[in-house]
């Protein structure tokens, strides 16, 4: 006998191995419970950001607190005005 996964007062009840069992890919159900335009959407894939020519590198460093707390006292978009700082100071000191 197949039990209901959802109590009286809206409690998802504890899965079976049989449950598991029954269970169908979303690519199916989702055409049964949705409309097409619907379901094509939720399945499409995501594709995140756009790539960039020259992607931005992570890492890790350390900073006097007093320099990290300056730049975020600005607010969002520190990051890119610290790596904005770097990029200017690099072309002030550039090598002959």
């Amino acid at each position: 006998m197949k039990k209901k996964l959802i109590d009286k007062d809206g409690e998802v009840r504890e899965l079976t191995a049989e449950d598991f069992k029954r269970a169908r890919p979303a690519r199916e159900v989702l055409y049964e419970i949705l409309s097409k335009a619907t379901a094509d959407e939720m399945l499409r894939p995501k594709l995140g950001r756009p790539r960039k020519n020259a992607p931005k590198e992570h890492i890790n460093i350390r900073l006097d607190a007093e320099i990290l707390a300056g730049f975020k006292a600005f607010g969002r978009g520190w990051q890119s005005r610290m790596n904005d700082a770097l990029r200017e100071w690099l072309q002030s000191h550039k090598h002959a």
